[in-house]
């Protein structure tokens, strides 16, 4: 059984899609973007724009009680794949510590939404007994 997650902590969807769905003990979150919850604002620059999206990631996990540290596969888009090494340290920043990284791939694209330079989608896994 699939159920939907929302969290008012993350950016609304920006079209038909739910923040995360969860299905048994994987939650698999949808893209997020830099995009400020409250301001409705991207934030300026590829680096800013990718640690929002993290952050907003970050949020969704909470909402389904998880941690960055359960996330199992991350995907990166980048409309800029040169902005690679950039989006790559703050995302090192982000998982720094831990002992287990998320697999992870990266793709240069030609879009994203609303202007996006960097969008990141990741995939956890929740413990047995949760």
């Amino acid at each position: 059984m699939k159920q939907a997650l929302t969290t008012s902590q993350a950016p609304t969807a920006l079209g038909a899609y739910s923040q995360a769905t969860i299905c048994g003990p994987m939650v698999y979150c949808s893209g997020q973007i830099g995009l400020d919850p409250k301001t409705k604002q991207l934030a300026n620059g590829v680096q800013q724009q990718a640690q929002q999206a993290l952050h907003n990631l970050k949020e969704v996990l909470a909402a389904a009680e998880l941690t960055p540290a359960a996330i199992v596969k991350v995907t990166v888009f980048m409309t800029n794949i040169a902005d690679f090494q950039e989006v790559n340290q703050v995302y090192a920043d982000f998982f720094a510590g831990q002992q287990c990284l998320p697999a992870r791939s990266a793709v240069g694209i030609q879009a994203l939404p609303a202007g996006a330079l960097v969008e990141i989608e990741a995939i956890a896994q929740k413990d047995e007994g949760k």
